[in-house]
């Protein structure tokens, strides 16, 4: 085997593929506009947001048509091809390589073509439109007992036009193959106006009735195959994964399916409009294994004698994914279940059929080969379904917990598909191991061993020499993939990234093929160019998301962002792989699951904030109208925190972006009124017949909605004149009993904070039996029997609650949560500062500080650590916790002596606050009332309430915010039994179920409170 050359520069294309005059065009924008219903977003930050995908590359599309009918998406091409500018059809925008970027009109079909338009479960087919989600698609097949099976990683986002486009793969393609395995047929527009049906060809074409034109297409098609059927023998990888070029090798024989011919041809040939896809049956059954390697070298040398086991999956995790997976809260329960020790590398090896028996004895024999092999207790047996789902989770999320790297050094993908077959796959691995060492890096490792195709990515910084050591070690590696006769594109296709590696593996006359196969489809060059054919160079920095000269502004930042080495470098942590646009389980992103606008997802936001930073949208843009309206519908609810695998931290950015917009801006009354609500509601509290009277007089309502911008279709709190008050203590030298207010005017025996005592040892802190209890501005003045609730089923445990107070005996104590939702930093500050002061000492002692309002607590533990960063903050942080997760420590510490009696109720439904999810505390929900006798509690299976604060009671909100609810939680509430219990901690969250769904939801105080009253009633 030759050597492979250095490719030579890229021949030049019929039109640049770096800049197009047409770009914005406001006279194109207008005739789209005037013929299609869909949007059209031609200003310069929505084609900034559609200028990246996934990869490393950025160029500024014409514009951007999100079609709402098939017909909106034709008569967008028409006219494009009309007006001479590329056309780039797109789905998910997840692509590694750079397939869906280009200086085209872009065509977003993610919005609304996503329907199923056929299916035949006897026959096992479906239909499609491009846009549907590959999740979506395979939940509705599921009670049909079937699925789609190339299973990508992303499949809660990647679209099936995507995937085809791609010749997509998956994790199980060992037994199901790629796409063009799996597609039936493509019904498919080409750029003169053309549609035909791509389908199964018979050998006497004589027998094929179809449209002249495609007639003509399938023999001229056929003529190419036929002349370089040599080449195609010679040139082509016989391995299972290879998805480089156009797919001649499945079109060279007779019958073949001309689909095959469009499936991975990135979008150049033509415009998908319906996909016809066969189906397979779902294994009802699965086991997993989990073989743990103290070598790298070994788990790859393993892998060509497991499949001989016949599996349907073997996957590879490397140290650094499983380090990274162990770091991410998302991530770290699942990844301590599954592992064992330190290992260098894992495989995860899956068995699935009809019978359980089977799949059981596979593991065994799993287990058996590796002793064999010396790696005797390696394996770690899984047939528990749930651990399964969970341990794939974490496999699904690997390039995005790769990317989760701080720093400027990232994971980059250029090589990462190389396939190789299996008896060369270790040798590969460690050569190019050293080729990565050579060039100063490493690189991390993950992804399908059962096909030879890794996915490997050496760390570079994009940024100063990244591309100069991309094209080096590009060249090595080629030049050892064609030493082994692998496939130097094995998964991911060829888009910007890989195009150029073309011409050198398949020849000069496989090369001139492809062109004629683009020339037949496509004459006029129009169809995303740049991609196969006439591409440009791989290390263009032009066409980098990192060109040469980027610079980023340099702004005093009112939170700490060192963690990430600055608020810029927090931004560019987003890689774009759209991890928030899932629809699945978890909260990310609630404002993009009502809207499905890419705007409004935290890719879109993430985005956005990066070009206005770099100064790529115009000056003064970090502070502009238009920034606020992208980051306007971002409900703060954490979902991304926990969620994002990268660590985008949007709620976050937010607050940093919103001191700077209202030092510029300035805040509208309704801002004022909800920023400075704790330092009014005393006095509220005390007018509460006056403010209380604006949902009770008619019209009221209407004219606070027009003067302040409250919704008048949504009720606002009501102020308490039993409002929670903290007793006064008796002596100011030491603790004594005090009453307290209860809302039935009862007594309630309380404890004052005493002097801090001198900080115990080690075994005393375990005995301490107090709490500082900390009642936030919320269920102080609105509902402040959950204060009451939550401090009777303290004292029933036998835990003194302590009231800590502001040393200038002033108002109460506030996180200055409403503060920071409206960018107030300082005033923030200022409450965290009177926080600190009061807590410290009572931290320092080791006392628990207890609270019920998620959003409230939460903030002690997140923002304050950011905007006052030292060890105090710290202190405090890790002794912050909500009331029912020190009851779930307690329990768990064996230390916790509650009685508890059941309830009326049997079945409680709990929804968990966004910030709950985002800290993991919704599990110590579901533990404290499991601690109820006889009650069945259930997780409601939904993301944010929609209420977000005060979100929902604004008046352009409104909407917004009850889409946001009706996704999953408000109709999940209707349905529940008339005597089920509903749990929700937050506020709001109870706010916006009472609105919604016209039910009353309960803090788990309450509930416990209940228990607690049953259970001294039953004794008495």
């Amino acid at each position: 085997m030759s050597k492979i050359r250095e490719p030579q520069p890229a021949a030049t294309p019929a039109f640049s593929v770096k800049f197009h005059p047409r770009l914005g065009d406001s006279r194109l924008a207008t005739r789209l506009k005037r013929e299609i219903e869909g949007d059209v977003l031609f200003d310069a930050i929505s084609r900034g947001r559609y200028a990246t995908d996934a990869s490393i590359y950025q160029i500024e599309p014409v514009g951007v048509v999100v079609p709402r009918t098939e017909r909106d998406a034709l008569v967008a091409l028409q006219i494009a091809v009309d007006e001479s500018v590329p056309v780039l059809p797109r789905g998910a925008g997840t692509s590694q390589c750079g397939q869906t970027v280009g200086a085209a009109l872009v065509i977003d079909v993610s919005k609304h073509l996503n329907r199923v338009v056929a299916f035949d479960k006897q026959a096992r087919t479906v239909a499609v439109q491009p846009g549907i989600v590959l999740d979506h698609l395979n939940g509705f097949l599921k009670p049909h007992g079937l699925w789609y099976p190339v299973d990508v990683s992303t499949s809660a986002q990647a679209t099936v036009g995507g995937m085809a486009g791609n010749n997509s793969c998956g994790s199980r393609s060992i037994r199901y193959g790629n796409m063009v395995h799996n597609v039936r047929a493509i019904d498919a527009v080409l750029a003169g106006g053309a549609e035909y049906r791509f389908a199964a060809v018979p050998a006497d074409l004589a027998q094929l009735d179809a449209p002249r034109g495609y007639l003509e297409l399938v023999r001229k098609i056929r003529g190419i195959t036929a002349r370089d059927a040599e080449e195609i023998e010679r040139r082509y990888p016989k391995l299972l994964r290879r998805v480089g070029g156009y797919n001649l090798d499945t079109v060279a024989a007779a019958p073949f399916n001309m689909a095959h011919l469009l499936v991975g041809s990135e979008g150049t040939l033509a415009y998908s409009r319906r996909v016809h896809l066969d189906l397979a049956p779902l294994p009802p059954h699965r086991t997993l294994g989990i073989v743990h390697f103290a070598t790298f070298y070994k788990a790859m040398d393993s892998v060509q004698h497991i499949v001989e086991l016949g599996p349907t999956a073997v996957e590879l995790v490397d140290r650094t994914m499983i380090g990274l997976a162990r770091g991410n809260p998302a991530f770290r329960a699942t990844v301590e279940r599954f592992l064992k020790g330190d290992p260098d590398a894992i495989l995860l090896v899956e068995f699935a059929g009809e019978d359980r028996g089977e799949q059981v004895a596979k593991l065994r024999q799993l287990s058996g080969l590796m002793g064999d092999r010396g790696h005797p207790g390696s394996v770690v047996e899984i047939a528990d379904e749930k651990l399964q789902r969970d341990v794939w989770e974490v496999r699904k999320a690997g390039l995005n917990i790769m990317m989760s790297m701080k720093g400027e050094g990232k994971p980059v993908s250029f090589i990462e598909d190389c396939a190789v077959p299996l008896e060369h796959l270790a040798e590969y691995t460690e050569r190019l191991t050293r080729v990565f060492e050579k060039h100063g890096t490493t690189g991390t490792w993950y992804a399908h061993a059962s096909v030879g195709c890794l996915h490997v990515r050496p760390i570079l910084n994009m940024k100063e020499d990244g591309a100069r050591k991309m094209r080096a070690i590009a060249e090595e590696a080629a030049q050892m993939v064609q030493e082994y006769r692998g496939a130097y594109s094995g998964e991911h296709g060829d888009g910007l990234v890989r195009s150029e590696w073309i011409a050198p593996f398949f020849g000069p006359k496989l090369t001139r093929a492809f062109e004629e196969v683009k020339a037949l489809f496509d004459p006029k060059g129009l169809m995303n160019p740049g991609k196969i054919v006439r591409p440009p160079r791989m290390d263009d920095r032009s066409l980098f998301r990192f060109k040469p000269g980027y610079r980023t502004a340099q702004i005093d930042t009112a939170l700490d962002w060192s963690e990430w080495g600055g608020f810029t470098a927090a931004v560019e942590m987003c890689n774009n792989n759209w991890h928030c646009r899932k629809f699945d389980a978890g909260t990310m992103c609630p404002s993009y699951r009502a809207t499905r606008d890419e705007q409004h997802s935290t890719r879109g936001r993430a985005n956005t904030l990066r070009l206005a930073l770099s100064g790529q949208v115009g000056p003064d843009a970090f502070t502009s109208d238009e920034l606020y309206a992208t980051l306007d519908l971002c409900v703060s609810c954490k979902g991304c925190k926990r969620e994002c695998p990268t660590g985008v931290d949007m709620a976050r950015m937010k607050i940093e972006f919103l001191h700077h917009y209202r030092k510029r801006h300035g805040l509208t009354l309704r801002d004022r009124l909800i920023a400075h609500l704790p330092r009014y509601a005393p006095w509220a509290a005390r007018f509460r017949w006056l403010v209380n009277r604006r949902d009770a007089v008619p019209g009221v309502a209407w004219l606070v909605e027009k003067l302040v911008g409250f919704s008048s279709k949504r009720s606002l709190p009501k102020w308490r004149g039993d409002y929670f008050r903290e007793p006064v203590p008796a002596d100011p030298k030491g603790s004594s009993p005090c009453k307290g207010e209860g809302r039935d005017g009862s007594e309630r025996r309380m404890f004052t904070a005493s002097p801090p005592r001198p900080f115990p040892s080690e075994g005393e802190r375990r005995d301490i039996r107090e709490v500082i209890f900390f009642v936030d501005t919320f269920n102080r003045y609105f509902e402040p029997e959950n204060a009451h609730a939550a401090l009777a089923v303290l004292r029933a445990a036998g835990y003194e609650a302590r009231f800590a107070r502001p040393r200038d005996g002033g108002r109460p104590l506030c996180c200055g949560r409403t503060f920071l939702a409206c960018g107030l930093m300082e005033e923030a500050r200022n409450e965290a500062r009177r926080m600190l002061t009061a807590l410290a000492p009572h931290v320092e002692r080791g006392i628990p500080v207890v609270g019920v309002e998620p959003s409230c607590l939460y903030t002690l533990r997140d923002e304050f650590v950011s905007m006052l960063p030292g060890r105090e903050t710290a202190r405090l942080a890790s002794s912050a916790m909500l009331f029912e997760e020190f009851l779930a420590r307690e329990h768990a510490a064996g230390r916790l002596d509650l009685a508890l009696g059941a309830l009326e109720q049997k079945k409680a439904l709990v929804h968990g606050h966004c910030h709950q999810k985002a800290f993991a505390g919704v599990s110590a929900v579901q533990q404290a009332l499991q601690l109820i006798p006889g009650l069945d509690v259930e997780l409601i299976e939904s993301g944010c309430c929609g209420m977000a604060g005060a979100f929902g009671y604004d008046a352009e909100h409104y909407d917004i915010s009850m889409k946001m609810g009706e996704a999953a939680l408000l109709p999940r509430v209707r349905e529940a039994a008339p005597d089920a219990l509903i749990v929700a901690d937050g506020v709001s969250c109870r706010h916006q179920i009472r609105d919604g769904a016209g039910r009353e939801a309960l803090h788990v105080a309450r509930a416990l409170q209940a228990a607690v009253k049953n259970a001294g009633s039953k004794s008495g």
